[in-house]
């Protein structure tokens, strides 16, 4: 977790009416992180439940998100920040997020793409654009972002709507903007950001982009038909006991 997806979290809470239950994949809070990444104060009187594969600060289950423990069309709201790079088979993941939400349920997910291995326990994946367009195929409604250089972007993420929920509009598009510009900061402090300014004027600026514009952002709004699902295979229905909202 980064200030700027801290931005990002709270720019799409405030724009948007994302239902309860609230279900956070990858919710551990590293050492000196919990200001940025408690992300619970951001969906008051909503039931929200973190989990991780390893207990810790934020965890309230152990679980692994390629196995979700909880039953179909559980959440009406799944955050997935910063986890999916970790995620050894990612589209059972895809699977499982989408099998838990409610017809009318909403994903945010974000990861990384220009940054350094970082193990936890493993980093096995970088997701471009157009992977999460691909990933995400079945929601109709959907943001897609970045942030940094358009081709070396610090990061991927959206926000994407089950066919339950009405398409997007102009105005809560033009909202969500707003918020970002408002919210999603990453700044650089100065000694560092001379130091690079330094750096470009000798060596040009693209070695240095990926910091000098790493609070630049880019979104597409995208309402398309949902992807009809074939009658053929049904989903696989778990027989557990539901969460309460």
């Amino acid at each position: 977790m980064n200030p700027f997806i801290r931005g990002l979290a709270r720019a799409v809470t405030e724009t948007f009416a994302l239902p309860g239950p609230v279900l956070e994949v990858g919710s551990y809070q590293c050492d000196g992180q919990a200001p940025i990444a408690d992300l619970r104060s951001l969906f008051p009187g909503r039931r929200y439940t973190g989990i991780d594969v390893r207990s810790g600060p934020g965890v309230d289950e152990i679980a692994n998100v390629e196995e979700l423990p909880y039953p179909d069309a559980s959440f009406g709201t799944v955050l997935a920040l910063e986890t999916f790079e970790h995620v050894a088979h990612f589209w059972r993941g895809f699977a499982e997020i989408q099998r838990v939400l409610r017809p009318d349920g909403v994903l945010l997910v974000s990861s990384p793409f220009y940054f350094h291995i970082h193990p936890h326990p493993n980093d096995y994946w970088r997701f471009t654009p157009e992977a999460f367009k691909m990933l995400l195929e079945d929601y109709p409604s959907k943001i897609i972002g970045t942030h940094g250089p358009a081709t070396r972007p610090g990061g991927v993420w959206s926000l994407a709507f089950r066919e339950g929920r009405p398409a997007i509009t102009d105005a809560e598009y033009a909202h969500y903007q707003t918020r970002m510009n408002h919210y999603a900061r990453m700044p650089l402090p100065w000694k560092r950001r001379l130091c690079y300014r330094v750096g470009s004027w000798f060596c040009g600026h693209r070695p240095f982009a990926p910091y000098l514009e790493r609070d630049r952002w880019h979104s597409e709004c995208l309402n398309r038909p949902a992807k009809k699902v074939s009658a053929e295979t049904p989903r696989t229905q778990r027989k557990r006991e539901p969460v309460p909202v």
